[in-house]
């Protein structure tokens, strides 16, 4: 087992709700052992088990929290505001 650091852009990503999601999806990767957000430099420091996990999983779970956390328009159904 070897702990590595990898610094990851969370670039679009500057809203609580979102640094929120970046944290969780991060959270959730195995092999994730500690993770710290700069949302002033738009980087996230992650360190992790490299024999569990990799960086791509990392730009992987935060270009998934990226899209979903891109403003829906009014009337789309996967809009959780929007009401039939």
């Amino acid at each position: 087992m070897a702990i590595k650091v990898a610094q990851v852009s969370i670039e679009n990503i500057n809203d609580s709700e979102g640094l929120d999601s970046v944290m969780t999806a991060l959270k959730n990767i195995t092999g994730v052992t500690a993770i710290e957000l700069d949302a002033n430099s738009h980087m996230a420091l992650v360190r992790y088990d490299d024999t569990k996990t990799s960086i791509h999983a990392f730009t992987a779970a935060i270009s998934m929290v990226d899209y979903v956390t891109q403003p829906f328009p009014i009337d789309a159904p996967q809009n959780p505001r929007y009401h039939d």
